[in-house]
């Protein structure tokens, strides 16, 4: 039998038939996230393969392969399936050999092009806000702030950006303090009325503020970044001599930033 008449018809000729993707391997993807991704910790197999979009017969032999590999754990009396502990170990390793630094460059390298400005990743240490990373986009044009600088933590756009996405007990409790610097070093140029719309507008485009209060001339863009069980970790800062006017074309792309940074860092974006 002449070979060429045993391939497939329906592909064109010339081209490769590979797909990078391999579909097995992708719903059993989808099926350890819907495990994570359900309000129940058991779930039923006819669930599961409603929500994945995958036959039972199919699903049996993933959920069974996972179990293997103690990805899937299953009740036998209850017939339902979890998440099991092999999960633990991965994310525990991913976990200590995160790197800030080496996360956060690349988004920082873009945003200091696209903007002319300085972008800065700080992490929250007690009380403050720990510079761990920094990129220049303006050569003529830098801020003295160098890494392991600290800032307080509610001082200007970054303490408005982190503290508006609080939970609400936590923000309280700083909003209560005797000395917060929402706007500008001295704390009695404090409005709480205005700090509070602040906080409400911030949450509702992802970014703060602060336009010359903290220093005059320069203006500072923020937006809060995420990690494990969405818990506020740090932020971005966007610093720059730009118009007041391009805040609303940088203020969302700080926030992009921040987003992308907060997935990296695992936290649940559908969440967020």
């Amino acid at each position: 039998m002449d070979v060429k008449k045993r391939l497939p018809q329906s592909g064109l000729k010339g081209k490769s038939a590979y797909k990078p993707s391999v579909p097995a391997v992708e719903q059993a993807s989808r099926v350890l996230l819907c495990l994570g991704e359900s309000p129940n910790f058991k779930m039923k197999l006819t669930e599961i393969c409603k929500q994945v979009g995958i036959h039972k017969s199919k699903g049996h032999s993933i959920l069974n392969t996972l179990k293997q590999f103690g990805f899937v754990e299953k009740d036998p009396q209850a017939k339902t399936y979890s998440l099991g502990p092999a999960l633990i170990f991965l994310s525990r390793h991913v976990l200590d050999n995160l790197y800030y630094p080496d996360i956060v460059a690349p988004f920082l390298d873009d945003l200091a092009k696209e903007t002319n400005g300085t972008a800065l990743f700080g992490l929250i240490y007690a009380e403050h806000l720990l510079v761990v990373g920094k990129r220049e986009g303006n050569q003529n044009i830098g801020f003295s702030i160098r890494l392991g600088h600290r800032f307080h933590i509610t001082l200007g756009a970054h303490g408005k950006a982190m503290v508006a996405f609080m939970p609400e007990a936590d923000r309280e409790k700083i909003l209560t303090k005797k000395r917060v610097y929402f706007h500008g070093l001295d704390s009695s140029r404090l409005n709480m009325k205005r700090l509070r719309d602040e906080l409400t507008k911030c949450r509702q485009l992802g970014y703060a503020q602060d336009v010359g209060e903290i220093t005059t001339g320069v203006n500072f863009v923020s937006a809060p970044v995420f990690g494990v069980q969405e818990k506020i970790v740090g932020c971005i800062i966007l610093i720059g001599t730009f118009p007041e006017g391009l805040i609303e074309k940088y203020g969302p792309k700080t926030a992009d930033v921040a987003r992308r940074i907060s997935y990296k860092l695992g936290a649940d974006m559908k969440t967020l």
